[in-house]
């Protein structure tokens, strides 16, 4: 691929960049409880019938509370991959183990974000809200497939991220300014995450035959679907926490019709939109023509 990526560029990056987490959050940094946190393209309460504006905010933010938290659990495996790949290459290339250190350093930093953003929601909103895990179980479950379907699928999170904030978060007004915040400063560093990812991706496909890549395709695939199912959990713990916070109880055709939004929502918030997200094609285009037409026709479920 022709994308100019580097991992000595990675490191030649403005220290304006690089962010410490007291700077962004805690003390005055509070949350805005009458404000949505989540741009509603990724959100989707308006369609649900059933519910009030108050109600549709109140779901708002516990998609954003659940957004945040899922992002801290992906990147309980990204860490531990991530080191293993520096660790692999110490005694290889300087800028390389360098770039992936700092790579893994800035994965560990976002998890602690994510769990001080928890505190402060949980403060603020009044509700528990549940996420699915632990985090070890998942990291575990999907660490367990093949390298390469691994970096494919942190590639998947990290182009992702990039399609939701500059796609709809950059320029919305709408949205708590501190929920944003702690988005954009997410997101600028995950900007070279993802160059990095690429390169790992490219590294590992370098020896690989297409078969093997195929492969490793489906091993991607399979952990979409481990995925999946857990944000099919995830439906059911946001429902429970919208009428724990709300103090409603939704008829049955009301929970289906949640479900029947909801669903479809988090399947294109999390897999839909990084699978079929330009660059990610890209980078399959590059490993195999065969590869990028299977995501490609498997993505539509998801979108």
């Amino acid at each position: 691929m022709n994308h100019g990526y580097t991992y000595q560029s990675t490191l030649d990056t403005p220290d304006a960049i690089h962010w410490r987490i007291e700077d962004i959050i805690g003390g005055e940094k509070r949350l805005n409880f009458s404000k949505p946190f989540m741009p509603e393209s990724l959100a989707q309460v308006e369609p649900i019938s059933f519910l009030n504006d108050e109600e549709k905010k109140i779901l708002n933010q516990i998609r954003g509370n659940t957004y945040l938290c899922i992002f801290g659990l992906v990147e309980e495996f990204i860490l531990p991959f991530v080191l293993d790949q520096a660790r692999s290459h110490l005694h290889g290339d300087d800028y390389r183990a360098r770039a992936l250190l700092q790579f893994a350093s800035e994965e560990a930093k976002h998890i602690q974000l994510f769990k001080q953003f928890r505190q402060d929601f949980e403060a603020g909103f009044g509700t528990e809200c549940p996420v699915i895990g632990p985090p070890e179980a998942i990291a575990d479950a999907i660490l367990a497939h093949d390298e390469l379907g691994v970096a494919l699928t942190t590639l998947h999170i990290e182009w992702m991220v990039q399609s939701h904030y500059l796609g709809s978060v950059k320029d919305n007004q709408d949205l708590d300014p501190q929920f944003k915040s702690l988005l954009k400063h997410h997101w600028v560093e995950e900007v070279q995450h993802a160059k990095l990812d690429t390169l790992m991706v490219e590294a590992m496909a370098k020896t690989r035959s297409e078969e093997e890549i195929l492969k490793s395709v489906e091993e991607y695939l399979e952990i979409g679907g481990f995925i999946d199912g857990g944000l099919t959990q995830q439906v059911e713990f946001d429902m429970a926490s919208l009428m724990a916070a709300t103090g409603r109880y939704f008829s049955d055709a009301e929970q289906e019709e949640f479900r029947r939004i909801q669903r479809k929502a988090n399947r294109w918030t999390y897999l839909g939109s990084g699978m079929t997200h330009p660059k990610l094609l890209e980078t399959l285009e590059s490993l195999s023509g065969k590869a990028r037409a299977r995501v490609e026709t498997v993505s539509v479920a998801f979108c």
